[in-house]
Order: structure tokens, then C-alpha cells, then sequence
């Protein structure tokens, strides 16, 4: 087991930084330096850390540090890990000064969500390369317990055990090791479906948009925050940036729902990038007297209107069964009825578990990889196991061939799903009756 008493986490005043030192502070119990390039921003962001992981204990573990610091801290270090913003230059000058003055016992690692983990490797010199790898952690850490781990051609295959052993064992992450590809196998997966949504909403803005997508596809299709809303949530910005990266970086059958659609675009032009400048997708308006108003941005209009409280048939069926715990009558309803709504939200679930597990074969050890990363990443009714929910009232293989025969017709589909192996996970435990969530 590595010894990791003194962690460097370098962009710790960030949102992800500042929780990713959290987890070395508690979990691991680690003296971790909190470097920023600003030290009283730092030392702002300390009461931050310690909300983040509920632990009042951990204050003493943290030091504040600036990046003139920078060199003495990483020589202090076992592990030193990078949560700069998703810019290949700023992670190279990085690269540079903690490759000089990374200790030959330690472990230099990137929380890079997408960036190519063998190109910011050769940033270091070669006779430390071995020692570096991505450990790609979800927001928020705390509560999401997934952990992406990529090694490069470069990388000692026994630190990479012994590796994977700290970050199961001592600070109790969910270990995914996953190929060197674009967004790996949480985001690509996530993302797919979230972009793809985003897409649905400006197809059906006469419908309503934005809310009436993320209400066909609440909290009783299989996860605790809708599509939309979770785009909101991660930052539109940080969305763009990692389906981008998909659209340059892959070229599968899914390729074009990874471009972002124009007012999606025109939002972030205008700073509107979700809930951390309050105005995205969604924005909450918020008046003296205490009252709040949950807006919605309407496409057609290019303005915010009030979210409309859809009332689908479907839905309220669905919702009625999962309240009383009748999850087959609940997957009746939603292969069964034939309204356009319910169609499009079935063909949601179908596409999600087709091309979960397509990029598992292609990124993951397995396609029991893309449950887990799915399961403890997201928190999102994992792909075996939505396959098996559907598969309690239909044949999934044959629903697919009849209500989207433009997948079918591509010819992997039926051998991934002759692939498929019990879910460790329990559907029953992601399907929740209620509206669209947030």
C-alpha cells in the first residue's frame, strides 16, 4: 500500500480542486498544500473544503499555498495532483515545474476530464512519466464515489496497482480503469445523452424546449437530476467543452449528437453558463421579499418564462406505480403507450443502453464497466440493470428492432446485447416517482 502522508493538490480554489483536497484531507488524513495562484484566495477557500466534506477535524491538514510555493510543496509531496482549469498550456507550464521537482517515490497525477492523459504525460520529463496517470474524480466527490483511473503507455503497471489500491482502500473510491480516449467512459457516455437532449429540446421548442425534455426524463426514467438541469449544474461551459472534445476526438455511429446546438452556444457567449452564475438553461429569480420564481430559457423567444408543470398521462402513470412500488406495471405503461412523449422517452432509455454499451467494449475492461461508472459517477439507473428493468415486460432486442430500426440496422446491436451479464445493481433503487429535478 503507497504511503500518502503530503499531497499536493494544485487548483485547490476551484470548485473540484477544493473538494478533491477535501478527500486527501479526510479519507486519506494527508497534509495537503491548497495551492493557487492567489494565497488569500486560498486560504478563503479553506472553510469551503471543510464544508465539502462535513469534517471540522480535517482544518489542521490544510496549508494554503501560492504558486511561488509551488516547487517546495511538490518536494514535500507523495502524490501531487493537477485540477487546472481544461487548458493544454496551462497543464504543460504545470507539468513543467512539478516535473522537475517530483520526488522519484511519488505520484504525479491530472484530474483532466478529458484531455489526452499520454500527451499531458510527455509534458513531463521521461524519466518520470512512469509515475503519472489520470485519476479522474466526479463533482461532487463526497456523495459520487467514482474514480476514472487511466494510465498511459508510459505508466508502471505495479504504482498503477498500487494506486488503485490507495484510492479504493484508503480514500474509497469506486476504481474504473478506463483507456486513454476522449472523456473516457463516464463523461462520453453522460454526455451523449445530456447533448443529445439539448439537441430533442431545440427540435421540440414549439413544444416547450427545455423543461418539456427534462420532464420526459425525470427522476422516474432512472436518475436523481434530469438531463437538463444536470447540464445546468455541471457549468455550460464545461458541458461545451467536453462535447467538443468528443465531436473532434471520436467518430462513432453517435458522432453528431455531440455537437452543442447553437443556443446552447449563444448562451455561453453571454456568461449564461448554469446555475453557478444563476442564468443558464434554468434561472431562479429571486425577489426581496423572499420569493422565489424557477425560470426556464425559452428557445423560441430567446427568453426566460416560468417552467410549465407538464401533466403527461404517461408520467402520472408511471409516477402513480413507482409510489407504490409496482416497478412492472410502471415499465408496462411506458413500452405500452404509444403517445409521442412516451415514445421519445423510451427512446431515450433505448439509445442510453445501446451506446453505454458499445463505448464500454470500446473504453472500459468490460461492459460491467459502464454500470459502475454510470451507478457512482452520475447516480443514474446503470445500463444492465435499465436493460433488465425493460427486459421484466418485453424482449429489449426486439423492442429496439421495432421502435428504432435505424440502431438496429447497424449491426453491433444484437451481438452487445447478447453480451449482456446480470447488473450488480439494483434498478428498483434509481426509478423515483416525481416531477423533473433539481
Amino acid at each position: 500500500m503507497l504511503n500518502i502522508n503530503t499531497v499536493t493538490v494544485i487548483g485547490a480554489t476551484g470548485a473540484m480542486g477544493a473538494n478533491i483536497a477535501g478527500i486527501f484531507a479526510s479519507f486519506g488524513n494527508a497534509k495537503v498544500f491548497c495551492v493557487s495562484r492567489d494565497i488569500d484566495k486560498a486560504k478563503k477557500t479553506i472553510p469551503q473544503i471543510i464544508k465539502s466534506v462535513r469534517a471540522d477535524a480535517i482544518v489542521n491538514n490544510l496549508i494554503p499555498a501560492d504558486f511561488s510555493m509551488l516547487e517546495e510543496c511538490v518536494k514535500q509531496s507523495d502524490l501531487v495532483f493537477e485540477s487546472s482549469i481544461e487548458d493544454l498550456d496551462i497543464k504543460r507550464e504545470i507539468a513543467i515545474v512539478v516535473g522537475k521537482n517530483l520526488p522519484l517515490h511519488s505520484i504525479s497525477g491530472t484530474g483532466s476530464s478529458g484531455l489526452s492523459i499520454t500527451t499531458l504525460a510527455e509534458c513531463y520529463p521521461e524519466e518520470v512519466r512512469k509515475q503519472f496517470f489520470g485519476i479522474h474524480l466526479f463533482n461532487p466527490p463526497y456523495t459520487l464515489p467514482l474514480c476514472e483511473l487511466i494510465p498511459t503507455i508510459y505508466s508502471d503497471p505495479t504504482i498503477q496497482k498500487d494506486l488503485n489500491n490507495y484510492l479504493t482502500e484508503i480514500l474509497r473510491r469506486k476504481v474504473v480503469e478506463v483507456k486513454d480516449s476522449p472523456a473516457f467512459l463516464g463523461n462520453r457516455i453522460g454526455f451523449q445523452f445530456i447533448n443529445e437532449a439539448l439537441q430533442y429540446a431545440e427540435k421540440y421548442q414549439d413544444y416547450g424546449g427545455i423543461d418539456y425534455i427534462d420532464a420526459l426524463l425525470g427522476t422516474f426514467t432512472g436518475r436523481t437530476m434530469a438531463p437538463l438541469i444536470t447540464s445546468d449544474f455541471v457549468g455550460l461551459d464545461v458541458h461545451k467543452a467536453i462535447v467538443d472534445n468528443l465531436y473532434k476526438g471520436t467518430n462513432d455511429y453517435a458522432h453528431d449528437t455531440f455537437l452543442l446546438p447553437d443556443y446552447a452556444n449563444e448562451l455561453i457567449h453571454e456568461g449564461r453558463l448554469g446555475k453557478k452564475s444563476n442564468g443558464g438553461l434554468y434561472q431562479l429569480v429571486k425577489y426581496g421579499n423572499g420569493f422565489k420564481r424557477q425560470t426556464v430559457y425559452d428557445i423560441k423567444t430567446g427568453l426566460y418564462r416560468d417552467v410549465i408543470p407538464y401533466a403527461f398521462p404517461f408520467v402520472n402513470r408511471m409516477n402513480a406505480f413507482l409510489s407504490e412500488g409496482e416497478y412492472q406495471k410502471c415499465f408496462e405503461e411506458l413500452v405500452g403507450n404509444r403517445s409521442m412523449e412516451a415514445e421519445l422517452c423510451l427512446s431515450f432509455l433505448l439509445k442510453y443502453i445501446v451506446y453505454s454499451l458499445y463505448v464500454a467494449n470500446e473504453v472500459g475492461d468490460d461492459i460491467s464497466a459502464a454500470d459502475d461508472v454510470m451507478a457512482t459517477g452520475f447516480n443514474w439507473c446503470p445500463p444492465l440493470a435499465m436493460y433488465h428493468a425493460l427486459s421484466t415486460v418485453t424482449n429489449v432486442s426486439a423492442l429496439i428492432e421495432e421502435r428504432l430500426p435505424e440502431l438496429s440496422g447497424l449491426g453491433f446491436v444484437d451481438e452487445l446485447l447478447a453480451s449482456i451479464k446480470k447488473s450488480k445493481y439494483d434498478y428498483r433503487m434509481y426509478f423515483k416517482s416525481g416531477r423533473i429535478s433539481g
